[in-house]
């Protein structure tokens, strides 16, 4: 019968078991701004390559009409 003692004191117990520990709402949220960062990341390295590669095809273009 000690488990009737545990009903209605959640919030109690949450705040002394999981003292310091990130909860799964913001573990959550972090992750997703991590992705973000991490996406938008590779998505600016693979602007660049296209650009880069850009200018060299019109570079090589100009090569070719002299």
């Amino acid at each position: 019968m000690a488990f009737i003692g545990m009903f209605g004191n959640d919030r109690e117990m949450a705040d002394t078991t999981y003292t310091g520990q990130e909860s799964a709402s913001t573990k959550a949220a972090r992750k997703r701004r991590e992705a973000h960062h991490r996406n938008a990341a590779r998505a600016d390295q693979e602007g660049w390559a296209w650009a880069d590669a850009q200018r060299e095809r019109q570079d090589l273009k100009r090569g070719r009409r002299r």
